[in-house]
């Protein structure tokens, strides 16, 4: 379950009656449009139906019978969320803009790059400001990622910004390879890999070109500094520098 302070409610008026639910926000939101594929007990305040969420009021049994055909609040809730309003007050929908604005500035600086320097990644900070220059709003009651393409739209007028994947090769010497290439492989899609006679492990994976650094650093965390990248162009191409 979720806090108090985490929840919004989400009323359903029918009948002449109110019934209320107390749910996360984003669940909310994936339930209404049929993308929810969670656990339930996972994203509710409590396993209860309101009259009034305030104060604490619940609807008579016989009211829920009437709307619901249960009086069981596990299958009811969804049905509130569904057919119901999501209500929330200023201070929640400023704080989910903050959060989906973030998510929003983090999602393009993993997969964008500067295509005047090389390819480079935008720091967040240069995404968030230009969102900003941009005068770019993100809707909180819309996903992240339904919102990145009217952000590209928006920031490529400020700066010179283009989603791409890189193909990177990487090279783990024997006294590593054995625990760190199964944190390599998972970072992105494993174009192939070859064990090497003296025991090292060679890789080579594609990914977002934003995340390019952070794969630097994780090859320098598993092997001490040891290990090698190089970025290709040639998948086949299997050598290291």
């Amino acid at each position: 379950m979720i806090s108090l302070d985490e929840a919004v409610t989400a009323r359903l008026e029918s009948h002449g009656e109110r019934f209320e639910v107390l749910v996360d926000p984003d669940a909310a939101l994936a339930i209404k449009r049929g993308e929810f594929d969670g656990e339930l007990e996972d994203v509710i305040a409590a396993r209860d139906v309101f009259e009034n969420a305030s104060r604490g009021d619940r609807p008579a049994e016989e009211d829920l019978e009437t709307v619901f055909g249960t009086t069981d609040p596990m299958e009811i809730i969804p049905e509130v969320i569904e057919r119901g309003e999501i209500q929330i007050t200023a201070e929640q929908r400023e704080e989910m803009q903050e959060r989906k604005r973030r998510q929003l500035v983090n999602t393009i600086a993993r997969n964008a790059v500067n295509p005047q320097m090389d390819n480079a990644p935008h720091p967040p900070e240069r995404i968030e400001s230009a969102l900003e220059q941009a005068g770019f709003t993100v809707d909180p009651m819309e996903p992240v990622e339904a919102q990145v393409d009217d952000a590209l739209d928006a920031l490529r007028p400020v700066i010179p910004i283009r989603f791409e994947e890189v193909t990177v090769a990487v090279s783990l010497p024997a006294d590593y390879a054995g625990s760190g290439q199964a944190q390599i492989r998972e970072f992105g899609e494993l174009e192939r890999e070859e064990w090497q006679s003296d025991g090292s492990w060679v890789g080579v994976l594609t990914f977002p070109a934003g995340m390019r650094n952070e794969l630097y650093d994780l090859v320098a965390e598993v092997t001490s500094g040891e290990g090698e990248t190089r970025v290709i162009k040639d998948k086949d191409d299997l050598r290291t520098r």
